[in-house]
């Protein structure tokens, strides 16, 4: 069992075991791979990571938002075991099995309607099979995206994101006819003073439609409800119904990629279940198996029409992982980690905003539910981004034991576990106020 007194480091990190590792990482792994600090995980439990040489850590990045029921819950790793000893591996692009009908009538019915389901491996791949099936549905060749979005890394996904230029920089061409459009960033508006940014939002959309991309060849706008890797973004709470409409006036399918959103992330199972919309086609991996590769496309039954063979892969539906979503999603209700989302969301929030909501390099202070950022600037008045500082506070937060990651160019998130509890949250505010003062007055 790992200690409750965490974070708990005892070697400066990192120690020499996992030096070793590092060592020899270097050596035969990809070289590009983000490592944003050195640490090298060797076991988990709950909101703990423990590294090899003893140290301690309270865990806010949840594997970018993939643990969902917390490091190795006992419920989620008792199915994967029981599974394991049942079957590992049986085709499902060829085969039928009891794990991926149970988990896609249990999907299916997490949308409003009638719904179908395809189940894959990874974010990347739930995206690559909405816009296949975009395209496949409509006959239409183009798509919507916005600045700041990260869908993926694999090629159609890839020409939908454009977080950082180090993620398309060589790797042209991408898919074609994908136009990107400004998101409405609430701190950062792209014109004026931020007011009716989603009207300006909408109309910069209509506006194309009038000069360089006819409606009538989009086949889909992709969005994500809240930009993840863009610096967790939350837009206006009129954003989406109005992207609703704007599909429905043009007859445009609606492809809502939550895979980081997702899993009740947010508060509430879908991130659009907010402002009450509904896509036509929506994205799940993440945190759909509590730390297992799936994935998952949901889209309306009359969508998923596409014939036998039209789209498939080898490990989609495999039986362990399909083992591992059930649990996930059973823990999720038992526990009420929704609303535990949207509890300790608030409470994070409330609790960054007292640290250091007045310091003078955090420039804006938001989230929704347990995806919350705190965005670090050179000074308030020009906004201008703070991207050392906010790496200092990453690399600063890791060395006392508490785990964050970067978002956008200078937004640091806290995307923990859903089972976290107010001491943690207190603990993961304390020890970032530390070192945000820290770093700050230096």
């Amino acid at each position: 069992m790992i200690g409750t007194d965490m974070p708990r480091i005892v070697v400066k990190p990192p120690g020499p075991k996992a030096r070793a590792i590092i060592e020899a990482d270097a050596r035969v792994t990809s070289p590009s791979l983000m490592r944003v600090y050195p640490l090298v995980a060797v076991r988990g439990e709950g909101m703990t990571i423990e590294d090899p040489d003893g140290n301690q850590y309270l865990d806010f990045t949840a594997g970018i938002a993939v643990c969902t029921t917390g490091h190795c819950h006992p419920k989620v790793v008792r199915a994967i075991q029981e599974q394991s000893e049942r079957l590992l591996h049986m085709l499902a692009a060829d085969f039928y099995g009891g794990p991926i009908v149970a988990l896609s009538e249990r999907l299916a019915t997490l949308l409003p309607g009638e719904n179908r389901v395809f189940l894959s491996n990874s974010g990347a791949e739930t995206i690559e099979a909405a816009l296949k099936l975009a395209r496949y549905i409509t006959r239409r060749p183009r798509f919507l995206a916005f600045l700041g979005g990260f869908h993926g890394r694999t090629m159609g996904a890839l020409a939908l994101t454009n977080s950082k230029v180090t993620q398309r920089e060589g790797f042209a061409p991408l898919l074609s006819e994908v136009t990107h459009v400004p998101f409405p960033n609430p701190y950062r508006p792209f014109s004026g003073d931020g007011s009716d940014l989603t009207v300006r939002c909408i109309a910069w959309m209509e506006s194309l439609f009038k000069t360089t991309v006819p409606a009538s060849e989009v086949a889909a706008i992709v969005v994500e409800p809240v930009q993840g890797e863009g610096g967790y973004i939350v837009p206006p709470s009129d954003f989406l119904p109005a992207l609703r409409a704007l599909c429905d006036r043009h007859d445009i399918l609606l492809i809502a990629d939550e895979v980081q959103t997702g899993m009740g992330r947010t508060g509430r199972m879908w991130a659009c279940d907010h402002s009450g919309v509904t896509p036509d086609i929506l994205c799940v991996a993440k945190g759909l198996a509590s730390g297992l590769p799936i994935g998952a496309t949901l889209a309306r039954a009359d969508l998923m029409t596409w014939p036998r063979g039209a789209h498939a892969n080898t490990f989609g539906g495999n039986p362990v992982a399909c083992a591992a979503a059930l649990a996930t999603l059973e823990v999720i209700e038992e526990e009420d980690l929704i609303g535990n989302a949207a509890r300790q969301g608030e409470a994070l929030l409330s609790g960054l905003r007292e640290a250091v909501g007045d310091h003078p390099r955090v420039g804006d202070l938001r989230g929704l539910g347990l995806m919350v950022g705190v965005e670090f600037v050179r000074d308030r008045a020009t906004k201008e981004p703070d991207p050392e500082m906010h790496d200092r506070v990453v690399q600063g937060c890791f060395e006392r034991g508490l785990l964050v990651l970067p978002a956008g160019e200078s937004t640091v998130r806290f995307s923990p576990p859903l089972i976290v509890q107010e001491p943690d949250i207190s603990t993961a505010v304390a020890l970032f106020r530390e070192v945000v003062e820290e770093i700050g007055s230096g």
